[in-house]
């Protein structure tokens, strides 16, 4: 059965015509599939819009194989984040249909169907030492609808290299920034564009940038108005609050 959210109406149908066991119907009206170690949240598409997103790190591998079984048995789409290459490739090994992008460290299983396309999201680095972060952010947008553009390396050291990127940057709907050490570039290109801007500071930067807490504090005290921030490295968090956006935009009349 294709869609992860059904409704009991659905549901129940489905179980008269024989396509669900009765505990499989349990499961899905009660919207928890319960692994003993691991309580999967089913009915949270339809309360938030987004179904569960598994976060791999601390997970071994019988736990991760576990929940992606139950993905596909369910047929929901499937991201995993910050998982290791080893785990990611021990798993591709046992199960078929899954994808995994080395450098989001991101696993992905589409055995749905895909979720229709949105508007778009610029994403911006001061850096290349920012990368991991922003291909996190573009991996998790993309998965979920969004048409991203990588506009990457213009941070403030030589801000001729962003305003060289400016009107590509202004084209987008909602634009995300990511930047370690000073953490300048998201007041600077806030100044400049009318579109929502989400801010992500990196641990990337020298001993006084307190692994991220530097530039995370630059940020919230950024002098360009309506910036949003986002925790050190959320990658993940900040593609999440910029497919919201997307989606609201895509709503309206």
């Amino acid at each position: 059965m294709r869609g992860s959210n059904l409704e009991p109406k659905t549901v129940l149908e489905a179980f008269g015509r024989g396509e669900l066991g009765l505990d499989e119907a349990l499961e899905r009206l009660g919207g928890v599939v319960d692994l003993g170690w691991a309580k999967l949240d089913w009915d949270r598409k339809r309360r938030t819009g987004f179904s569960e997103v598994v976060y791999g790190a601390s997970k071994s591998l019988e736990q991760l194989l576990g929940i992606i079984l139950q993905f596909q048995k369910f047929q929901n789409p499937l991201l995993i984040t910050r998982i290791k290459p080893e785990l990611a490739e021990a798993l591709l090994a046992q199960v078929e249909g899954l994808h995994y992008d080395p450098y989001a460290h991101t696993l992905t299983g589409q055995w749905s169907l895909n979720p229709a396309v949105l508007g778009s999201l610029a994403i911006v680095t001061a850096g290349t030492a920012d990368l991991p972060v922003a291909q996190e952010a573009s991996a998790v947008a993309r998965f979920f609808g969004a048409k991203v553009d990588e506009i990457y390396d213009v941070g403030v050291a030589g801000a001729h290299r962003l305003l060289s990127q400016l009107e590509r940057i202004k084209t987008a709907q909602v634009v995300i920034v990511i930047a370690g050490m000073d953490g300048a570039l998201p007041s600077l290109v806030g100044g400049l564009i009318e579109a929502p801007l989400i801010a992500v500071p990196t641990s990337v930067g020298y001993g006084a940038n307190f692994a991220g807490l530097a530039p995370l504090l630059a940020m919230l005290n950024s002098c360009a108005a309506g910036v949003s921030v986002v925790n050190i490295d959320n990658g993940f968090g900040a593609a999440l609050a910029a497919v919201k956006i997307l989606r609201m935009v895509k709503s309206m009349p």
